[in-house]
């Protein structure tokens, strides 16, 4: 593990934060990952704060039930994190499990918390049930939703079985629609701690 400073913007402030990194691919991701260069250009990296989220926002949760923002948010908003995948992504099933412990303290601040990726409801209904998620996971399937965001990861094109994953970002989203602030790594390896991601909450 190693520290490094990842892309944080807020509407109330911009800091740099502290992430821990993993070394090495997992041996069932794209090959291509191991060789991601970590200055790459931060093209695609979603709405800018302020701006509204697509107005026709709507995916599936992992029991194939059709979702909304509308149903998803909180008395403050949402935080939504865009996930690579729960079946193939080591550091993403890492995240994802260390999520349960961030659900709690967004609750008390008035958010929910919500994950998206372009993983099939099964996928993301039997990953919830292994690793006992509370939180709502969302499937994308096809990355209707991830290109709405403009958060594809451009460097797995056709042919590869990453096609259509997000960069690995987080949006907080107010109960307008607005993003209020927002995380995007340009390396897969790297995501913010869950104390940065409350401190951008109470940021706002």
């Amino acid at each position: 593990m190693r520290a490094t400073t990842i892309f944080f913007i807020s509407a109330a402030a911009t800091l740099g934060i502290a992430a821990c990194t993993q070394d090495t691919a997992s041996e069932t991701e794209p090959a291509e990952q191991a060789e991601q260069i970590e200055s790459e250009p931060m093209e695609h990296s979603g709405p800018a704060v302020g701006e509204a989220i697509p107005a026709d926002f709507l995916t599936l949760d992992a029991t194939g039930a059709e979702r909304r923002l509308d149903d998803l948010v909180g008395e403050n908003g949402i935080v939504l994190a865009f996930n690579r995948s729960a079946d193939w992504c080591s550091v993403c099933q890492a995240q994802l499990v260390e999520f349960r412990d961030l659900e709690a303290d967004l609750e008390a601040r008035g958010y929910t918390l919500a994950t998206l990726s372009y993983d099939a409801p099964a996928v993301l209904a039997e990953f919830s049930e292994r690793e006992d998620i509370g939180y709502t996971m969302l499937s994308d399937e096809g990355s209707a939703m991830i290109d709405a965001f403009d958060l594809r990861d451009p460097q797995y094109g056709e042919g590869s079985f990453a096609n259509g994953v997000p960069r690995p970002a987080i949006l907080v989203i107010g109960t307008d629609g607005t993003v209020r602030a927002k995380m995007v790594e340009s390396d897969y390896r790297e995501r913010p701690e869950l104390s940065d991601i409350v401190a951008a909450v109470d940021a706002l």
